[in-house]
């Protein structure tokens, strides 16, 4: 008599092929979406007519619209603001949640208690958005790319995780440092954050995507388009229904038509899907030990 639970049987080939065949569905349904973006972006006017919108199938391909865009106008310029205010983002919000995870992960340390407090109560509740705006206008932050970055800087949440790991950590290793003269900043650098990697990396691509994918702190504080992100871009020129305006010093109009409007703005969605898209997978191994050990443990 098999007295094993249900999960340790070994699987049916029924089972097997009914998860075989869901797992190709929710993949395809995935997929499906992204590739009609991307191949209406490489479409010409014509494929475009033909298909009355969304183009499903290659026809005839073109790279004019990542030329319209890439040719010095308004979504050029965009993409670098998006790209500075994500790396120098991710830099003061890794920077600082690192130093308050490691602060706060000390039990001894000065203010322990309140201090945490102060952060956990976050989760509960939130300045608003006029104090937040009044907040940043006193400042002198209004239309300052540091608005972008700074109402922003640290992630309760991303805090209380790398936290949780930093607890982790044996208490014997950081005494012993201590022991060889070793100050906390010596400790953090050379001890916790090469033991961290894991959780750091991903609390890194947490920030890096909260960044790219931020639209709403630049929608409140910036009021010069110049200095628009790439995702106010997308918000205004594909949610809205706005018009691109065809950057025609960089386009050939002789060798044809100018690229079709639709295709302009799936290339924005491009643009703004595939940076994503490539760092994740060279994170995505270091999601179980870095995240999960860290919350599960703490």
């Amino acid at each position: 008599m098999n007295n094993r639970p249900t999960w340790q049987e070994r699987p049916t080939l029924f089972g097997l092929t009914l998860k075989g065949f869901t797992l190709t569905v929710i993949v395809l349904v995935m997929i499906y979406p992204i590739y009609v973006v991307i191949l209406t972006s490489l479409s010409t006017a014509s494929a475009v007519t033909a298909a009355g919108g969304l183009v499903t199938l290659p026809t005839d391909l073109s790279l004019d619209a990542y030329r319209e865009l890439f040719g010095g106008g308004v979504v050029t310029r965009a993409v670098l603001v998006s790209t500075g205010v994500t790396v120098v983002g991710t830099a003061v919000s890794l920077g600082l949640t690192i130093l308050a995870a490691y602060g706060l992960s000390r039990t001894n340390s000065l203010f322990h208690r309140p201090l945490l407090f102060l952060f956990l109560l976050t989760f509960l509740f939130t300045p608003g958005m006029i104090p937040a705006y009044l907040m940043v206008r006193e400042l002198g932050l209004i239309d300052s790319y540091w608005s972008l970055i700074l109402p922003s800087a640290i992630s309760a949440f991303n805090l209380v995780v790398m936290r949780a790991f930093f607890m982790n950590i044996p208490g014997e290793v950081i005494d012993s440092a201590r022991i060889d003269g070793a100050g906390d900043f010596r400790i953090l650098g050379r001890i916790v954050l090469p033991m961290s990697k894991g959780v750091t990396a991903v609390i890194g691509l947490f920030y890096a995507v909260g960044y790219w994918n931020a639209f709403f702190n630049a929608v409140l504080y910036i009021n010069d388009n110049s200095k628009w992100p790439l995702q106010l871009i997308l918000r205004q020129y594909v949610q809205q229904g706005m018009d691109l305006v065809p950057n025609t010093r960089t386009y050939d109009s002789a060798a044809g038509a100018l690229p079709p409007n639709l295709a302009i703005k799936m290339a924005i969605i491009v643009v703004a899907l595939v940076p994503v898209l490539i760092i994740y997978p060279f994170v995505q191994k270091h999601f179980t030990k870095g995240v999960i050990i860290g919350a599960v443990k703490g």
